[in-house]
Protein backbone atom coordinates (compact mmCIF):
# COMPACT_ATOMS: atom_id res chain seq x y z
CA UNK A 1 0.00 0.00 0.00
CA UNK A 2 2.89 2.69 0.78
CA UNK A 3 4.23 1.79 -3.08
CA UNK A 4 1.31 2.41 -4.80
CA UNK A 5 0.64 5.74 -2.64
CA UNK A 6 4.28 6.66 -3.54
CA UNK A 7 3.11 5.87 -6.90
CA UNK A 8 0.51 8.06 -6.64
CA UNK A 9 1.63 10.93 -5.15
CA UNK A 10 4.79 10.91 -7.74
CA UNK A 11 2.53 10.82 -10.63
CA UNK A 12 0.32 13.71 -9.43
CA UNK A 13 3.74 15.60 -9.06
CA UNK A 14 4.21 14.44 -12.40
CA UNK A 15 0.70 15.63 -13.52
CA UNK A 16 1.21 19.15 -11.44
CA UNK A 17 4.78 19.58 -13.24
CA UNK A 18 3.65 19.02 -16.58
CA UNK A 19 0.71 21.46 -16.35
CA UNK A 20 3.26 23.95 -14.85
CA UNK A 21 5.07 23.06 -18.12
CA UNK A 22 2.09 23.46 -20.33
CA UNK A 23 1.57 26.94 -18.37
CA UNK A 24 4.89 28.13 -19.36
CA UNK A 25 4.62 27.08 -23.03
CA UNK A 26 1.58 28.95 -23.55
CA UNK A 27 2.90 31.98 -22.07
CA UNK A 28 6.17 31.97 -23.90
CA UNK A 29 3.94 30.86 -27.10
CA UNK A 30 1.95 34.10 -26.26
CA UNK A 31 5.51 36.45 -25.40
CA UNK A 32 6.82 34.70 -28.88
CA UNK A 33 3.99 36.08 -30.63
CA UNK A 34 3.65 39.88 -28.84
CA UNK A 35 7.56 39.94 -29.73
CA UNK A 36 6.74 39.13 -33.49
CA UNK A 37 3.99 41.45 -33.09
CA UNK A 38 6.19 44.52 -31.85
CA UNK A 39 8.87 43.79 -34.57
CA UNK A 40 6.61 44.03 -37.41
CA UNK A 41 5.42 47.19 -35.67
CA UNK A 42 8.55 48.37 -35.13
CA UNK A 43 9.93 47.81 -38.53
CA UNK A 44 6.63 49.75 -40.21
CA UNK A 45 7.93 52.24 -37.82
CA UNK A 46 11.21 52.46 -38.70
CA UNK A 47 10.13 52.32 -42.38
CA UNK A 48 7.76 55.11 -42.13
CA UNK A 49 10.06 56.89 -40.39
CA UNK A 50 12.86 56.38 -43.57
CA UNK A 51 9.61 58.26 -46.15
CA UNK A 52 10.52 60.72 -47.83
CA UNK A 53 10.48 62.71 -50.77
CA UNK A 54 12.95 60.43 -52.45
CA UNK A 55 11.57 57.21 -51.77
CA UNK A 56 7.82 57.91 -51.78
CA UNK A 57 5.15 60.27 -52.95
CA UNK A 58 5.58 62.38 -50.27
CA UNK A 59 6.49 66.14 -51.74
CA UNK A 60 9.90 67.77 -51.14
CA UNK A 61 8.22 70.24 -48.28
CA UNK A 62 7.59 67.23 -45.87
CA UNK A 63 11.37 66.09 -45.93
CA UNK A 64 13.02 66.58 -42.89
CA UNK A 65 16.16 69.15 -41.98
CA UNK A 66 17.99 66.23 -41.74
CA UNK A 67 16.87 64.32 -44.93
CA UNK A 68 17.44 67.46 -47.35
CA UNK A 69 20.77 67.55 -45.33
CA UNK A 70 21.91 63.89 -46.49
CA UNK A 71 20.22 64.87 -49.83
CA UNK A 72 22.20 67.79 -50.36
CA UNK A 73 25.26 66.02 -49.81
CA UNK A 74 24.36 63.11 -51.54
CA UNK A 75 24.09 65.32 -54.73
CA UNK A 76 27.78 66.98 -53.96
CA UNK A 77 29.29 63.54 -53.91
CA UNK A 78 27.76 62.61 -56.90
CA UNK A 79 29.47 65.60 -58.34
CA UNK A 80 32.58 64.88 -57.09
CA UNK A 81 32.92 68.12 -55.46
CA UNK A 82 31.20 70.73 -53.77
CA UNK A 83 29.77 73.04 -55.03
CA UNK A 84 30.04 77.21 -54.12
CA UNK A 85 26.76 79.38 -53.58
CA UNK A 86 26.34 81.61 -56.13
CA UNK A 87 27.09 82.05 -60.24
CA UNK A 88 29.70 79.09 -61.59
CA UNK A 89 32.58 79.65 -64.00
CA UNK A 90 31.44 79.48 -67.24
CA UNK A 91 27.89 80.97 -66.19
CA UNK A 92 26.42 83.23 -68.63
CA UNK A 93 24.96 86.20 -66.27
CA UNK A 94 21.68 87.49 -66.60
CA UNK A 95 20.53 91.38 -66.96
CA UNK A 96 17.23 93.57 -67.13
CA UNK A 97 16.93 94.10 -70.60
CA UNK A 98 15.71 97.42 -72.08
CA UNK A 99 12.73 98.17 -73.24
CA UNK A 100 12.31 99.07 -77.18
CA UNK A 101 12.33 102.85 -77.96
CA UNK A 102 8.48 102.43 -78.84
CA UNK A 103 7.63 101.49 -75.69
CA UNK A 104 9.39 104.06 -73.99
CA UNK A 105 6.62 106.58 -72.62
CA UNK A 106 9.21 109.58 -72.14
CA UNK A 107 12.80 110.48 -73.38
CA UNK A 108 15.47 112.73 -71.01
CA UNK A 109 18.21 113.69 -73.87
CA UNK A 110 21.29 114.27 -72.31
CA UNK A 111 24.69 116.43 -73.99
CA UNK A 112 27.77 116.79 -73.24
CA UNK A 113 28.62 120.76 -72.39
CA UNK A 114 32.11 120.77 -73.34
CA UNK A 115 35.07 118.85 -74.93
CA UNK A 116 36.80 116.46 -72.72
CA UNK A 117 40.05 117.26 -74.97
CA UNK A 118 39.89 120.53 -75.30
CA UNK A 119 37.33 122.13 -73.75
CA UNK A 120 35.52 123.69 -76.69
CA UNK A 121 31.52 124.26 -76.33
CA UNK A 122 29.79 121.25 -78.28
CA UNK A 123 26.69 121.47 -79.96
CA UNK A 124 23.28 119.16 -79.18
CA UNK A 125 24.10 116.48 -81.93
CA UNK A 126 22.16 113.43 -81.08
CA UNK A 127 24.12 110.08 -81.28
CA UNK A 128 22.41 107.40 -83.46
CA UNK A 129 23.84 104.65 -80.60
CA UNK A 130 23.57 106.74 -77.38
CA UNK A 131 24.25 104.84 -73.87
CA UNK A 132 20.77 104.34 -72.92
CA UNK A 133 19.51 103.83 -69.34
CA UNK A 134 15.59 103.38 -68.08
CA UNK A 135 13.81 104.18 -64.97
CA UNK A 136 10.49 102.37 -64.69
CA UNK A 137 8.00 103.43 -62.10
CA UNK A 138 4.60 103.01 -61.26
CA UNK A 139 1.86 105.74 -61.50
CA UNK A 140 -0.28 106.47 -58.41
CA UNK A 141 -3.49 104.22 -58.49
CA UNK A 142 -6.71 106.23 -58.49
CA UNK A 143 -9.78 104.57 -58.70
CA UNK A 144 -12.17 105.85 -61.68
CA UNK A 145 -16.00 106.47 -60.40
CA UNK A 146 -18.73 106.84 -62.29
CA UNK A 147 -22.15 108.02 -60.93
CA UNK A 148 -25.58 107.41 -63.05
CA UNK A 149 -28.00 109.78 -61.48
CA UNK A 150 -31.52 109.65 -62.74
CA UNK A 151 -33.34 112.84 -61.82
CA UNK A 152 -36.48 113.87 -61.01
CA UNK A 153 -38.34 116.68 -63.08
CA UNK A 154 -41.26 118.30 -62.43
CA UNK A 155 -43.69 118.90 -65.18
CA UNK A 156 -44.45 122.79 -65.95
CA UNK A 157 -48.33 121.81 -67.06
CA UNK A 158 -49.38 119.09 -65.25
CA UNK A 159 -46.92 119.81 -61.74
CA UNK A 160 -46.36 116.00 -61.94
CA UNK A 161 -42.90 114.27 -60.81
CA UNK A 162 -41.32 112.13 -62.86
CA UNK A 163 -38.18 110.35 -62.46
CA UNK A 164 -35.81 108.83 -65.16
CA UNK A 165 -36.71 105.28 -65.42
CA UNK A 166 -33.54 102.51 -64.44
CA UNK A 167 -32.43 101.68 -67.83
CA UNK A 168 -30.35 98.87 -67.45
CA UNK A 169 -28.99 99.14 -70.88
CA UNK A 170 -26.93 101.73 -69.44
CA UNK A 171 -26.86 101.30 -66.09
CA UNK A 172 -24.51 98.18 -65.05
CA UNK A 173 -26.23 96.32 -62.80
CA UNK A 174 -22.69 95.45 -60.81
CA UNK A 175 -21.29 98.33 -59.06
CA UNK A 176 -17.70 97.07 -59.88
CA UNK A 177 -16.35 97.56 -63.35
CA UNK A 178 -15.01 94.68 -64.95
CA UNK A 179 -11.26 95.62 -64.48
CA UNK A 180 -11.74 95.54 -61.29
CA UNK A 181 -13.56 92.50 -61.17
CA UNK A 182 -10.94 90.77 -62.91
CA UNK A 183 -8.00 92.40 -60.49
CA UNK A 184 -10.26 90.38 -57.45
CA UNK A 185 -10.39 87.37 -59.23
CA UNK A 186 -6.94 87.44 -60.21
CA UNK A 187 -5.68 87.88 -56.55
CA UNK A 188 -8.05 85.43 -55.21
CA UNK A 189 -8.43 82.56 -57.77
CA UNK A 190 -4.34 83.38 -58.67
CA UNK A 191 -1.99 84.53 -56.14
CA UNK A 192 -4.39 83.02 -53.44
CA UNK A 193 -4.52 85.91 -51.24
CA UNK A 194 -7.23 85.79 -48.65
CA UNK A 195 -10.71 87.83 -49.21
CA UNK A 196 -9.41 90.24 -45.88
CA UNK A 197 -6.34 90.63 -47.69
CA UNK A 198 -7.59 91.26 -50.52
CA UNK A 199 -9.46 93.89 -49.85
CA UNK A 200 -6.78 94.95 -47.60
CA UNK A 201 -4.34 95.33 -50.59
CA UNK A 202 -7.20 96.78 -53.05
CA UNK A 203 -7.31 99.77 -50.40
CA UNK A 204 -3.63 100.45 -49.58
CA UNK A 205 -2.86 100.36 -53.31
CA UNK A 206 -5.72 101.71 -55.45
CA UNK A 207 -7.93 103.08 -53.29
CA UNK A 208 -10.70 100.93 -53.88
CA UNK A 209 -12.92 99.96 -50.55
CA UNK A 210 -14.12 96.66 -50.66
CA UNK A 211 -16.13 94.47 -48.57
CA UNK A 212 -15.60 90.71 -47.87
CA UNK A 213 -19.19 90.47 -48.99
CA UNK A 214 -18.55 91.91 -51.95
CA UNK A 215 -15.64 90.19 -52.85
CA UNK A 216 -16.93 86.90 -52.69
CA UNK A 217 -19.93 88.44 -54.78
CA UNK A 218 -17.49 89.36 -57.32
CA UNK A 219 -15.72 86.26 -57.27
CA UNK A 220 -18.75 84.36 -58.75
CA UNK A 221 -19.52 87.07 -61.38
CA UNK A 222 -15.50 86.10 -62.45
CA UNK A 223 -16.36 82.57 -61.87
CA UNK A 224 -19.44 82.56 -64.80
CA UNK A 225 -17.40 84.93 -67.27
CA UNK A 226 -15.06 82.05 -67.43
CA UNK A 227 -17.39 79.13 -67.19
CA UNK A 228 -17.11 78.53 -71.39
CA UNK A 229 -13.35 79.38 -71.88
CA UNK A 230 -13.03 76.59 -68.90
CA UNK A 231 -15.03 74.31 -71.36
CA UNK A 232 -13.20 75.47 -74.64
CA UNK A 233 -9.85 73.97 -72.40
CA UNK A 234 -11.69 71.14 -71.67
CA UNK A 235 -12.09 69.90 -74.75
CA UNK A 236 -8.92 71.19 -76.08
CA UNK A 237 -7.21 68.78 -73.13
CA UNK A 238 -9.11 65.52 -74.60
CA UNK A 239 -8.28 66.22 -78.10
CA UNK A 240 -4.46 66.44 -77.80
CA UNK A 241 -2.92 62.92 -78.68
CA UNK A 242 -0.91 63.04 -75.47
CA UNK A 243 -2.05 64.35 -71.56
CA UNK A 244 -0.99 63.79 -68.35
CA UNK A 245 -3.29 63.54 -65.24
CA UNK A 246 -2.76 63.64 -61.34
CA UNK A 247 -5.27 63.77 -58.43
CA UNK A 248 -5.19 64.61 -54.75
CA UNK A 249 -6.87 65.48 -51.80
CA UNK A 250 -9.49 68.89 -51.28
CA UNK A 251 -11.85 70.22 -48.83
CA UNK A 252 -14.77 71.36 -48.45
CA UNK A 253 -16.04 72.80 -45.47
CA UNK A 254 -13.92 69.85 -43.67
CA UNK A 255 -15.50 67.10 -45.87
CA UNK A 256 -12.91 65.31 -48.43
CA UNK A 257 -12.75 65.83 -51.79
CA UNK A 258 -10.63 64.93 -54.99
CA UNK A 259 -8.92 67.42 -57.10
CA UNK A 260 -8.08 65.88 -60.72
CA UNK A 261 -5.46 67.87 -63.28
CA UNK A 262 -5.61 67.31 -66.65
CA UNK A 263 -2.71 68.68 -68.66
CA UNK A 264 -1.56 68.66 -72.21
CA UNK A 265 1.17 71.48 -73.54
CA UNK A 266 -1.08 73.81 -74.71
CA UNK A 267 -3.80 73.71 -71.74
CA UNK A 268 -4.67 72.65 -68.21
CA UNK A 269 -7.70 72.12 -66.39
CA UNK A 270 -8.58 71.52 -63.15
CA UNK A 271 -11.61 69.97 -61.97
CA UNK A 272 -12.86 69.28 -58.25
CA UNK A 273 -14.83 66.06 -58.01
CA UNK A 274 -16.83 64.16 -54.85
CA UNK A 275 -13.91 61.51 -54.80
CA UNK A 276 -11.55 59.68 -57.05
CA UNK A 277 -13.39 56.57 -57.70
CA UNK A 278 -13.25 54.68 -61.70
CA UNK A 279 -16.99 55.81 -61.93
CA UNK A 280 -16.39 59.17 -60.99
CA UNK A 281 -13.84 60.23 -63.06
CA UNK A 282 -15.07 58.29 -66.38
CA UNK A 283 -17.01 61.39 -67.70
CA UNK A 284 -14.57 63.70 -66.95
CA UNK A 285 -11.68 62.10 -69.38
CA UNK A 286 -14.63 61.93 -72.17
CA UNK A 287 -13.97 59.35 -75.48
CA UNK A 288 -10.11 58.55 -74.04
CA UNK A 289 -8.27 59.38 -77.29
CA UNK A 290 -4.39 59.74 -76.93
CA UNK A 291 -1.59 58.62 -74.39
CA UNK A 292 -2.28 59.68 -70.84
CA UNK A 293 0.82 59.46 -68.37
CA UNK A 294 0.01 58.75 -65.15
CA UNK A 295 0.40 56.71 -62.14
CA UNK A 296 -0.25 53.50 -61.08
CA UNK A 297 -3.85 54.82 -59.63
CA UNK A 298 -6.33 51.70 -59.58
CA UNK A 299 -8.94 54.28 -60.75
CA UNK A 300 -7.56 54.69 -64.60
CA UNK A 301 -7.98 51.00 -65.49
CA UNK A 302 -10.30 52.60 -67.42
CA UNK A 303 -8.04 53.52 -69.78
CA UNK A 304 -6.30 50.68 -72.18
CA UNK A 305 -3.12 49.84 -70.97
CA UNK A 306 -1.77 49.80 -74.42
CA UNK A 307 -2.41 53.78 -74.39
CA UNK A 308 -0.99 54.68 -71.44
CA UNK A 309 2.88 55.56 -69.81
CA UNK A 310 3.60 54.82 -66.40
CA UNK A 311 5.50 57.67 -64.20
CA UNK A 312 9.02 56.21 -64.13
CA UNK A 313 9.16 58.65 -61.07
CA UNK A 314 7.03 57.08 -59.13
CA UNK A 315 8.59 53.65 -59.80
CA UNK A 316 12.06 55.16 -58.80
CA UNK A 317 11.01 56.26 -56.08
CA UNK A 318 9.69 52.97 -54.84
CA UNK A 319 12.94 51.62 -56.00
CA UNK A 320 14.58 53.44 -53.78
CA UNK A 321 12.35 51.83 -50.89
CA UNK A 322 12.58 48.42 -51.60
CA UNK A 323 16.53 48.99 -52.06
CA UNK A 324 16.64 50.53 -48.70
CA UNK A 325 15.16 47.10 -47.05
CA UNK A 326 17.20 44.42 -46.07
CA UNK A 327 17.05 40.91 -47.30
CA UNK A 328 16.41 39.72 -51.42
CA UNK A 329 13.75 42.33 -51.34
CA UNK A 330 16.74 44.85 -50.91
CA UNK A 331 18.80 43.12 -53.44
CA UNK A 332 15.97 43.46 -55.90
CA UNK A 333 15.32 46.62 -55.36
CA UNK A 334 18.99 47.90 -55.60
CA UNK A 335 18.87 45.98 -59.13
CA UNK A 336 15.87 47.57 -60.21
CA UNK A 337 17.34 50.93 -59.26
CA UNK A 338 20.15 50.39 -61.19
CA UNK A 339 17.85 49.59 -64.47
CA UNK A 340 15.84 52.57 -64.01
CA UNK A 341 19.16 55.05 -63.73
CA UNK A 342 20.37 53.41 -67.31
CA UNK A 343 17.07 54.21 -68.69
CA UNK A 344 16.60 57.73 -67.74
CA UNK A 345 20.26 58.27 -68.61
CA UNK A 346 19.69 57.26 -72.18
CA UNK A 347 16.14 59.28 -71.99
CA UNK A 348 18.03 62.77 -71.23
CA UNK A 349 20.89 61.39 -73.44
CA UNK A 350 17.88 61.65 -76.08
CA UNK A 351 16.30 65.02 -74.83
CA UNK A 352 19.21 67.04 -75.03
CA UNK A 353 19.62 65.49 -78.86
CA UNK A 354 22.94 63.56 -78.08
CA UNK A 355 20.73 60.21 -79.60
CA UNK A 356 18.46 59.77 -82.07
CA UNK A 357 14.74 57.83 -81.34
CA UNK A 358 15.97 55.10 -83.47
CA UNK A 359 19.00 54.97 -81.00
CA UNK A 360 16.80 55.41 -78.08
CA UNK A 361 14.74 52.23 -78.74
CA UNK A 362 18.03 50.44 -79.79
CA UNK A 363 19.44 51.19 -76.23
CA UNK A 364 16.51 50.33 -74.28
CA UNK A 365 15.65 46.99 -76.26
CA UNK A 366 17.83 44.89 -74.49
CA UNK A 367 17.30 46.82 -70.98
CA UNK A 368 13.65 46.05 -71.26
CA UNK A 369 14.02 42.61 -71.40
CA UNK A 370 16.04 42.52 -68.65
CA UNK A 371 13.87 45.36 -66.31
CA UNK A 372 11.03 42.87 -67.17
CA UNK A 373 12.69 39.80 -66.19
CA UNK A 374 13.90 41.09 -63.06
CA UNK A 375 10.42 42.10 -62.16
CA UNK A 376 8.96 38.53 -62.91
CA UNK A 377 12.02 36.79 -60.50
CA UNK A 378 10.97 39.99 -57.63
CA UNK A 379 7.18 38.88 -58.08
CA UNK A 380 7.77 35.16 -57.65
CA UNK A 381 10.45 35.46 -54.73
CA UNK A 382 7.90 35.64 -52.06
CA UNK A 383 9.76 38.74 -50.93
CA UNK A 384 7.91 40.81 -47.88
CA UNK A 385 6.60 43.82 -49.64
CA UNK A 386 8.46 43.79 -52.62
CA UNK A 387 6.90 40.55 -54.40
CA UNK A 388 3.89 42.24 -54.93
CA UNK A 389 4.83 45.73 -55.37
CA UNK A 390 6.50 44.08 -58.52
CA UNK A 391 3.17 41.93 -59.65
CA UNK A 392 1.27 45.18 -59.39
CA UNK A 393 4.26 47.06 -61.87
CA UNK A 394 4.05 43.85 -64.44
CA UNK A 395 0.25 44.17 -64.55
CA UNK A 396 1.12 47.70 -66.12
CA UNK A 397 3.54 45.87 -68.14
CA UNK A 398 2.04 47.35 -71.50
CA UNK A 399 2.20 50.95 -70.24
CA UNK A 400 6.02 50.67 -68.95
CA UNK A 401 7.59 51.64 -72.48
CA UNK A 402 5.14 53.83 -74.65
CA UNK A 403 7.75 56.64 -74.23
CA UNK A 404 9.99 54.44 -76.17
CA UNK A 405 7.14 53.74 -79.16
CA UNK A 406 5.45 57.46 -79.22
CA UNK A 407 7.04 60.50 -79.77
CA UNK A 408 5.78 63.34 -77.64
CA UNK A 409 5.51 61.12 -74.97
CA UNK A 410 7.54 61.35 -71.56
CA UNK A 411 8.64 58.77 -69.34
CA UNK A 412 7.53 61.01 -66.23
CA UNK A 413 4.34 62.46 -64.88
CA UNK A 414 6.13 65.80 -63.18
CA UNK A 415 4.39 68.01 -65.90
CA UNK A 416 1.17 67.19 -63.64
CA UNK A 417 2.63 66.95 -60.41
CA UNK A 418 4.25 70.43 -61.37
CA UNK A 419 0.77 72.04 -62.45
CA UNK A 420 -0.71 70.35 -59.60
CA UNK A 421 1.38 71.96 -56.95
CA UNK A 422 0.06 75.31 -57.31
CA UNK A 423 -3.52 73.99 -55.95
CA UNK A 424 -1.94 72.01 -53.48
CA UNK A 425 0.03 74.78 -51.78
CA UNK A 426 -3.19 76.99 -52.37
CA UNK A 427 -4.86 73.91 -49.66
CA UNK A 428 -2.07 74.45 -47.54
CA UNK A 429 -2.93 78.27 -46.63
CA UNK A 430 -7.01 78.20 -46.75
CA UNK A 431 -7.56 74.22 -45.96
CA UNK A 432 -10.09 74.13 -49.19
CA UNK A 433 -13.25 75.90 -49.88
CA UNK A 434 -16.66 76.11 -48.17
CA UNK A 435 -19.21 75.97 -50.75
CA UNK A 436 -19.88 74.08 -54.38
CA UNK A 437 -19.69 77.67 -55.83
CA UNK A 438 -16.40 78.12 -54.09
CA UNK A 439 -14.86 74.73 -55.81
CA UNK A 440 -15.94 76.23 -59.42
CA UNK A 441 -14.32 79.15 -58.89
CA UNK A 442 -10.97 77.81 -57.70
CA UNK A 443 -11.52 75.00 -60.40
CA UNK A 444 -12.37 77.57 -63.43
CA UNK A 445 -9.51 80.20 -62.61
CA UNK A 446 -6.81 78.11 -62.26
CA UNK A 447 -7.73 76.68 -65.54
CA UNK A 448 -7.76 80.15 -67.31
CA UNK A 449 -4.06 81.03 -65.52
CA UNK A 450 -2.88 77.34 -66.26
CA UNK A 451 -4.06 77.60 -70.26
CA UNK A 452 -3.54 81.33 -70.71
CA UNK A 453 0.02 81.22 -69.63
CA UNK A 454 0.57 78.05 -72.03
CA UNK A 455 -0.84 80.40 -74.74
CA UNK A 456 1.13 83.55 -73.96
CA UNK A 457 -1.36 85.44 -72.90
CA UNK A 458 -1.77 87.75 -70.44
CA UNK A 459 -3.96 86.12 -67.30
CA UNK A 460 -5.20 89.74 -66.26
CA UNK A 461 -6.23 91.23 -69.59
CA UNK A 462 -8.21 87.71 -70.48
CA UNK A 463 -9.91 87.63 -67.43
CA UNK A 464 -11.03 91.29 -68.44
CA UNK A 465 -12.20 90.75 -71.69
CA UNK A 466 -14.59 87.51 -70.07
CA UNK A 467 -15.74 90.04 -67.76
CA UNK A 468 -16.24 92.93 -69.92
CA UNK A 469 -18.62 90.07 -72.74
CA UNK A 470 -20.21 88.94 -68.96
CA UNK A 471 -21.39 92.63 -68.69
CA UNK A 472 -22.31 93.33 -72.38
CA UNK A 473 -24.36 89.85 -72.33
CA UNK A 474 -21.84 88.75 -75.19
CA UNK A 475 -19.64 86.16 -76.27
CA UNK A 476 -16.72 85.63 -74.07
CA UNK A 477 -13.09 85.56 -76.09
CA UNK A 478 -10.92 82.09 -76.91
CA UNK A 479 -8.38 80.80 -74.57
CA UNK A 480 -6.97 79.68 -77.81
CA UNK A 481 -6.53 82.83 -79.55
CA UNK A 482 -3.08 84.28 -80.52
CA UNK A 483 -2.01 87.24 -77.98
CA UNK A 484 -2.77 90.86 -79.39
Amino acid sequence: MDAERRIADLEAQIAAKDARIAEQDARIAEQDARIAELEKKLAALIEERGRNSSNSNLPPSSDSPTARAEKKARKQAAKGKKRKRGGQPGHRGTRRELLPPEQVDDVVDLFPQHCEHCAAALPETRDACPVRFQLTELPAFEPHTTEYRRHCVRCPRCRRETTAPHDTARIPVSPFGPRLMSVVGLLTGVYHLSRRKTAQLLSDLMGVTLSLGAVSAIEARVSESVKAPTQEALQRVLRDKVKHTDGTTWYQSGIALTLWVLASSVATVFKVLANGQMETLKPLFGRRRGVLVSDRATALKFWAMERRQICWAHLLRKFIKHGDRDGPGGTFGRELLDFTALIFDYWHRYRDKSITRDVLAQLMAPVREQFEATLERAATSGAKHVAGSCADILEHRAALWTFVDEPHVEPTNNHAERELRAFVLWRKTCYGTQSERGNRFAERLMTVAHTARKQNNNVLEFLTECCVAYVDGGEPPSLFAPAA
